[in-house]
């Protein structure tokens, strides 16, 4: 049974992350939403606690612990209504590159405000003309004659520039001898000259926003580039694993999220004499969901487990499943949670109707559902590749 038991350690972090998310909730997340605030009091005391900084290591300020402890605190935040979609990104993608592939003066510089909360970092590696396709990305970066480099391009839906320091970019080099070009990573600052950021005008009730990034020539130093020029898809990968099961654990709390409400809503709401959980057409979707988001959760945990145990293979499979699990969850206990709720689901007052767009998006970002799908196709059951 031990391998089905998280172990005390992460079982009392979660304790202490849910009773941090109670202290604030839906209502804090929505307000901040509203008046166009950043959840900045819930970020600060969740890095303050050491929340945030769980999976970095010891030695540069955070808890040493692994991804599984990360999505944790994730999970718990998005259960108690406050899903920190920063999570994904800052510490989960742009902390692992840089503690795995940075230098040692790199991880100094970069690694100890992630850990305490006073410094949040954005990833791009999304394109107008590229999707999903990341061998179409036309970002580039161009060495100089003094070692630094020139980066040139642009990215789309990005989360949370106006909160970042810096940028994680995913550019490409061209090899020297083949003229080929090849994925690096670069951490650009977001006050560099020829870095513009471009909001898009979202339908998401979210305190978090979306950008579009034009880079026009921007000027980097040489040690503004991430690991090796030639390691860039493996390094890639290493930061792409982490952000879907943190997505797949953001996408789980908020399915707990809805099914809480849910199930309290039916165990009060009395129309016949009795309360409508006590009728199956309303008991059994909510019975469903419950079976549905443990699977969803067990499932997280497996991939986070065997990312830690660096097993990457098994991990990749594992995140791709859980994301499109937790996707499917969430859209469906949300959209569950709407219908128990009768007309009171599309009021504002009872919370869910403000997480409809968020909960559907959560098959789209931060990779569709189709290719985490086609992942699995080809190489979980060798089916030829469809793209």
């Amino acid at each position: 049974m031990s391998n089905f038991t998280e172990s005390e350690e992460r079982r009392e972090l979660r304790k202490a992350v849910a009773a941090l998310g109670a202290k604030y909730g839906e209502h804090y997340f929505y307000e901040a939403a509203k008046e166009g605030r950043k959840t900045t009091e819930l970020w600060s005391e969740a890095g303050k606690l050491g929340y945030l900084g769980v999976s970095i290591p010891e030695e540069f300020g955070g808890g040493g612990g692994d991804i599984g402890d990360l999505a944790a605190v994730c999970e718990e935040l998005a259960i108690a209504g406050c899903p920190l979609l920063l999570m994904v990104v800052s510490p989960a993608i742009v902390g692992t590159v840089i503690a795995q592939y940075g230098t040692q003066e790199q991880k100094q510089r970069w690694l100890p405000g992630l850990a305490d909360g006073t410094e949040t970092y954005a990833f791009s590696i999304t394109e107008p003309d590229a999707g999903s396709n990341s061998h179409n990305l036309v970002t580039t970066a161009t060495k100089t004659e003094d070692g630094g480099w020139v980066l040139k391009g642009g990215k789309t839906y990005i989360s949370g520039v106006d909160e970042a320091s810096h940028v994680l970019v995913v550019g490409r080099t061209a090899d020297a001898k083949s003229g080929k070009l090849k994925p690096a990573l670069f951490m650009v600052p977001t006050d560099s000259d020829g870095f513009n950021a471009q909001e898009i005008d979202m339908g998401l009730t979210s305190p978090e926003k979306q950008f579009t990034l034009f880079f026009d020539d921007i000027r980097l130093p040489a040690d503004a580039l991430v690991g090796s020029e030639d390691a860039g898809l493996e390094q890639l990968f290493a930061g792409l694993n982490p952000e879907r099961i943190m997505a797949a654990s953001m996408g789980t709390g908020t399915a707990r999220w809805a099914l809480n409400k849910a199930v309290a809503y039916a165990k009060d709401r009395d129309v016949w004499g009795r309360p409508i959980g006590a009728h199956q057409a309303i008991a059994h979707p909510l019975a469903q969901l419950h079976i549905d988001i443990e699977m969803t959760r067990l499932l997280t945990q497996k991939a986070a487990a065997l990312y830690a145990a660096g097993d990457l293979m098994g991990a990749g499979e594992a995140a791709n499943m859980a994301k499109v699990a937790a996707g499917d969850a969430a859209a469906k206990a949300v959209d569950t949670a709407i219908q128990t709720h009768g007309g009171n689901g599309l009021a504002n007052e009872y919370g869910l109707v403000q997480a409809l767009a968020s909960s559907r998006l959560s098959n789209i970002a931060p990779v569709s559902k189709q290719m985490a799908l086609n992942f699995v196709a080809q190489f979980s059951l060798g089916l030829p590749k469809s793209y």
